[in-house]
C-alpha cells in the first residue's frame, strides 16, 4: 500500500472511482473547511478535541506554499470564530520546506503567532526521513518564541531516540506516532514487535523528560502502557493527550474521553486525500479489508 501511494497511475484510478467514496468519507471529513469544522463540533460534543489538518504535502513552488499558508490562516480564523476545541496540524513541505527553508520558517512563524492569538496551537507533522533533520531544525528554531508548538516524532525511525536526546534540554512537546512512510530497513524498523518496543521506550522517555506528551496510537496495549507510565510518573490526565485518527476506533476515543483523559482526533479535509488514505490503509489490516469491501460493493 505504501508503494501504491507513490504511483500516479494508481492515484488516478482510485480517485476517479465512485466506489471509493465510502472509504474516503470514513477517513476524511470532507473537501471543505466547513466539513472539517462540523466534524470537530460533533467530536467536541463527545468530549473529544480536534486536530485540524488540511491535506497536502510536497508543494513545489513559492506560490503553492503561500497559498497553503493562507488556507491555514483562514482555518485558524474560523477556529477562533466558531470556538471549536482543536489544534492545527501542518506539514512543512506544504509551506515550502523542500525548496525554501527560510520561507517555510516565515510561514510557520506567522501561523504559530496567529494560532496563539486565536487561542489554539500548531502541531508539526513529521514526513519522510529525508525531511526529518530540516523539520527538527525548524522546530528548535521556533521553540524559543513558540514553546507551545508540538512536533510529531516517528517511533519506527531508528534515529528517533537520538533526536529526542538532542532536544532533551528544551523538554520538547511531542506527538509520538508509529510512522507511515515507506522507508528502507537501515532507516526504519520493519517488524511490528520492534516498532512497538521502541514506541513504548519513547513513551517512557516523553513522560519523564518531555512536555505535555501526546501518544498517538490505536493500539490498546500501547495505550495501556502510556496510561500506566503516566500514573507512575505522577502525570495527571490533564497533562498528556491521547490522539487518534478520524474514522478509526471512534468508540475507544469516546470511552477514554468519558474516563477523563484528554483525547484529540486528527481530522483531515481537502481534495489531496489519496496519499493520506493509502497510508492509513497500510497501517492497519482492518482498514484494508474495509477498503476492499467498498471496491467490490455494487
Amino acid at each position: 500500500m505504501l508503494w501504491i501511494a507513490e504511483k500516479p497511475a494508481m492515484e488516478k484510478l482510485v480517485t476517479r472511482s465512485r466506489l471509493t467514496r465510502s472509504v474516503v468519507d470514513r477517513f476524511v471529513a470532507g473537501y471543505a473547511l466547513d466539513d472539517a469544522i462540523d466534524a470537530i463540533v460533533d467530536l467536541n460534543g463527545k468530549k473529544v478535541g480536534g486536530i485540524l489538518d488540511l491535506l497536502g504535502e510536497g508543494v513545489s513552488d513559492p506560490e503553492g506554499a503561500a497559498a497553503a499558508a493562507d488556507d491555514y490562516l483562514v482555518a485558524i480564523k474560523r477556529i477562533q470564530e466558531s470556538g471549536v476545541d482543536t489544534t492545527v496540524s501542518v506539514k512543512l513541505t506544504q509551506l515550502g520546506l523542500a525548496f525554501d527553508k527560510g520561507a517555510c520558517i516565515d510561514h510557520l512563524r506567522r501561523l504559530a503567532a496567529e494560532a496563539t492569538a486565536a487561542g489554539t496551537t500548531v502541531e508539526i507533522d513529521m514526513e519522510q526521513s529525508d525531511y526529518v533533520s530540516d523539520t527538527l531544525d525548524v522546530y528548535r528554531l521556533l521553540h524559543a518564541d513558540h514553546p507551545e508548538l508540538r512536533i510529531a516524532m516517528q517511533a519506527y525511525l531508528r534515529r528517533t531516540p537520538i533526536d529526542l536526546e538532542m532536544m532533551a534540554g528544551i523538554k520538547p512537546k511531542v506527538r509520538l506516532v508509529k510512522g507511515a512512510y515507506a522507508e528502507p530497513e537501515n532507516v526504519a524498523f520493519r517488524k511490528r514487535a520492534e516498532i512497538d518496543a521502541q514506541f513504548a521506550f519513547l513513551t517512557d522517555w516523553l513522560f519523564r523528560r518531555g512536555t505535555m506528551p501526546a501518544i498517538a496510537s490505536h493500539d490498546g496495549e500501547l495505550l495501556d502502557h502510556a496510561t500506566t507510565t503516566a500514573a507512575q510518573n505522577n502525570v495527571g490526565k490533564d497533562d498528556f493527550e491521547i490522539q487518534m485518527l478520524y474514522g478509526v476506533r471512534s468508540e475507544l476515543q469516546e470511552s477514554l474521553a468519558a474516563q477523563g483523559y484528554k483525547v484529540r482526533c486528527y481530522v483531515p479535509y481537502g481534495s489531496a486525500w489519496y496519499p493520506y488514505l493509502t497510508r492509513r490503509i497500510a497501517e492497519r489490516p482492518a482498514n484494508l479489508r474495509f477498503f476492499l469491501r467498498a471496491l467490490i460493493r455494487r
